[in-house]
């Protein structure tokens, strides 16, 4: 146990390093502010594209989408404004502000690119205009998969009425299950963190190597979101130093807490690859079971053990 406990007690300590030797911090203020400066110009070419699409219901759907992991006293305002300016009609798809609006839509992947690139410890080598195109890629997944979504809210209820017909017991059941709001926000996240963690950056990961990094983030983005509502209706009046600006400080700072966390996931992630410990929790295992066999099959968690090293 007590090798084990060293162990984490190494991997924390390392990710945290690393994290303020790279100025983490400072990154998880650019992650902050181009993720505002992209919000209203991902939502406003998505939403040029979905009616292109024929998806009508994509600014209230991605604005859900979006905003339901917030906590309201941050969103609210927010999203307010921002189905102000999607209801603002535009020239069609192919207009100059549409295309220049996906542009600056993917400033801000190019950001969390960026501070992956340094959280995992590896050097950039693809050319700028490969990364800012699979930036632009990201971005237009990112709208079919919310269009799809809004097409689905549209289908799913004639979908529960028949079900309500046929099975009128589980008629509450079926509301809870089929609730998008709960679980497709969770679910599009949390989908959403590992393509990033997985492709975004220079490398090639596994699953298995990004899956802790993007449980703790979770994790933490849900308690840090409770922290800090609590905060905001308990302690904090940021009127009476930003006046007007109060509302934008407020979504700034709390962008710069969740680029904060995105970042920690991301460090502790190349930490456990760093020192290995899949493969120190494998020869355990492996020993473990070793400790019954014979000569031939005792030799083998050596070898893994020489691996570890």
């Amino acid at each position: 146990m007590p090798k084990i406990f060293r162990i984490f007690y190494d991997v924390l300590y390392d990710a945290i390093w690393h994290f303020l030797e790279d100025d983490g911090f400072a990154m998880a203020s650019h992650i902050a502010l181009s993720s505002l400066l992209a919000v209203f110009p991902f939502l406003i070419f998505g939403t040029a594209l979905a009616n292109f699409l024929g998806a009508d219901q994509f600014s209230s759907t991605a604005v859900h989408l979006v905003f339901d992991t917030w906590p309201e006293a941050i969103a609210k305002p927010l999203a307010d404004q921002v189905l102000q300016v999607l209801t603002v009609p535009r020239g069609g798809l192919l207009t100059i502000s549409v295309l220049a609006a996906a542009y600056f839509a993917s400033n801000g992947v190019e950001a969390l690119r960026i501070s992956l690139n340094r959280a995992y410890r590896v050097q950039e080598t693809r050319p700028w205009y490969f990364t800012r195109l699979a930036s632009l890629g990201f971005v237009l997944i990112a709208v079919v998969i919310f269009a799809a979504i809004s097409i689905m809210l549209v289908a799913v209820p004639l979908a529960l009425d028949y079900a309500r017909q046929w099975f009128p017991l589980f008629a509450d059941t079926l509301d809870v299950v089929f609730d998008w709001r709960i679980y497709g926000t969770l679910f599009v996240l949390t989908v959403g963190l590992l393509v990033v963690h997985l492709w975004l950056p220079a490398g090639r990961r596994r699953v298995f190597d990004v899956v802790p990094g993007v449980l703790l983030t979770l994790i933490l983005w849900f308690a840090g979101a409770l922290i800090f509502a609590y905060y905001l209706a308990t302690f904090a009046n940021y009127a009476a130093t930003y006046a007007g600006l109060a509302s934008v400080m407020i979504v700034l700072i709390f962008l710069y807490m969740v680029g904060v966390i995105f970042i920690i996931g991301a460090e502790l992630n190349a930490a456990l690859l760093k020192f290995r410990v899949r493969a120190i929790f494998a020869h355990n295992f492996l020993s473990g079971q070793g400790t019954s066999g014979q000569g031939a099959k005792a030799s083998k968690p050596d070898k893994v053990a020489d691996i570890g090293r």
